[in-house]
């Protein structure tokens, strides 16, 4: 009942930039937190960046600095913004969201469909 949809991604040569979006939409209450994690060529997925609502957002040490997360609350969107890339950076990149879709109900954890970020010269 909740998509996250994901655009942005792409080729890009090394030292250049690019932002991804990630727009959520279905049967939403409240949207605690929004993030991106990545999964590189033959690794496992991990965390690199967080925003949550009423909270200071948090980046993994390997893109504090070069990239900001960001967020959109009245279209349930959020963006990362994606500086100084790296070869190292090439992943598929989910969006990840923290949604009630009541007040009374849990907290569902949803994950887009992840977009291509290729990083090379």
């Amino acid at each position: 009942q909740v998509q996250l949809v994901e655009s942005g991604g792409g080729l890009v040569q090394p030292g250049g930039s690019l932002r991804l979006s990630c727009a959520a939409s279905g049967t939403i209450f409240s949207i605690n937190a929004m993030g991106w994690y990545r999964q590189p060529p033959g690794k496992q997925r991990a965390f690199v960046a967080l925003m949550p609502s009423g909270g200071s957002t948090t980046y993994a040490d390997s893109v504090t600095g070069r990239f900001t997360i960001s967020r959109d609350n009245a279209k349930n969107t959020t963006f990362l913004q994606m500086d100084s890339l790296r070869p190292e950076d090439t992943a598929v990149y989910y969006c990840n969201a923290k949604v009630k879709r009541a007040w009374y109900g849990p907290t569902y954890n949803y994950w887009g469909q992840g977009t291509q970020v290729t990083v090379s010269s």
